[in-house]
């Protein structure tokens, strides 16, 4: 249970920070015109909540509609894949289908198993929603004001591991500011193409599949995956044909992804090999389960800026011939070994 508590404690620590660092930034620039870093962090916070008000207004009425025709069509989704349900389960696809179709309608009318993993690290819904406003609130008030908390942590140290210590949190600044630039830019570009793509081919419900895609972008290489699947079996059951081509769609929106937008506007403030991300997502997806997969990236990033800064640095200076600590340990050696053989 204490376990639990400080996942929670943790995520929710770095989800703040993650939201007051663009907050911080926009202030720190408009402080340059003499605008006071409330009113600058203030107006960072509405524009971003006027910009998430637009997307809902835009996008939500007709994925609802869809999401509903969607669970209303699945019995006739189920039927048209009988043989394969038969084969598979046993029973005849029109029942198949009808609990399919009841399973998903508890989960629209009852958002609480959605959530199931927050509710499982100590979460309720009204949690969530308290959590989130506490999570914006403090973000704002570090965005006015950073300069107690970066001294604060700097006095943790020992005074010759300050300038170290600050520089991490720099480079862990930008590699966050970075990231989150790149997932907004990942999420708006593969919701469009693949909603464009889908509609090239004629799938329906591709308004579903493109946002749930895009959702799932936040999670590298496994989101691409999973988000994938779905679209693909539900153009099986169309035809072979069409699954081939919805599964050209997504091959080609992940090589647009993978080689222009992750490489232009993310890896540059990352700087994280694809195979240690990779195993970090699967560490830290163990650990933290699925609210940490979403801030994966900035968890494996901040780990090993740290491990490089404080301690993989403070090695190679130790024991760098010009050290003055290596110059010493080296002339000892000299004169042991000059002992030792009567010189």
């Amino acid at each position: 249970m204490a376990f639990r508590q400080l996942i929670t404690l943790s995520l929710a620590v770095v989800m703040t920070v993650i939201l007051a660092i663009p907050l911080a930034a926009l202030a720190t620039r408009l402080q340059r015109w003499r605008i006071p870093r409330t009113i600058g962090a203030s107006a960072g916070l509405l524009a971003a909540l006027l910009v998430a008000i637009a997307v809902a207004a835009l996008i939500v009425p007709p994925l609802v509609e869809e999401t509903e025709r969607f669970v209303d069509a699945v019995p006739g989704i189920v039927d048209s894949a009988r043989g394969q349900i038969r084969d598979l389960t046993g029973a005849e696809p029109g029942a198949v289908g009808e609990r399919v179709k009841e399973y998903l309608e508890g989960l629209l009318s009852e958002p609480g198993r959605v959530l199931g993993p927050l509710l499982a690290v100590g979460f309720g819904i009204v949690g969530v929603i308290g959590a989130a406003v506490l999570v914006v609130i403090t973000a704002f008030y570090m965005a006015v004001r950073p300069e107690p908390l970066v001294e604060g942590a700097l006095r943790l140290f020992p005074p010759r591991h300050r300038e170290h210590v600050l520089g991490a949190m720099l480079e862990i600044r930008a590699a966050w500011l970075g990231w989150l630039l790149g997932v907004l830019v990942d999420m708006a570009v593969t919701g469009v193409l693949l909603y464009l793509g889908l509609w090239l081919v004629g799938l329906d419900f591709r308004l579903v599949f493109a946002v749930f895609a895009a959702v799932l972008v936040v999670v590298p290489y496994f989101g691409a995956i999973v988000g994938a699947i779905p679209p693909v079996l539900f153009a099986l059951t169309i035809s072979p044909g069409k699954a081939l081509a919805v599964l050209v769609v997504y091959l080609v929106v992940q090589q647009i992804e993978g080689n222009v937008v992750i490489p232009v506007v993310m890896s540059r403030a990352v700087r994280l090999h694809p195979a240690v991300i990779a195993v970090g997502v699967v560490v830290v997806g163990t650990l933290f389960g699925l609210v940490g997969l979403m801030i994966s990236v900035p968890l494996i990033s901040a780990t090993v800026i740290l491990v490089r800064r404080l301690w993989v640095e403070q090695v190679e200076r130790t024991t760098s011939p010009d050290h003055p600590k290596a110059v010493g340990e080296m002339h000892d050696t000299g004169v042991t070994a000059r002992a030792a053989s009567g010189g």
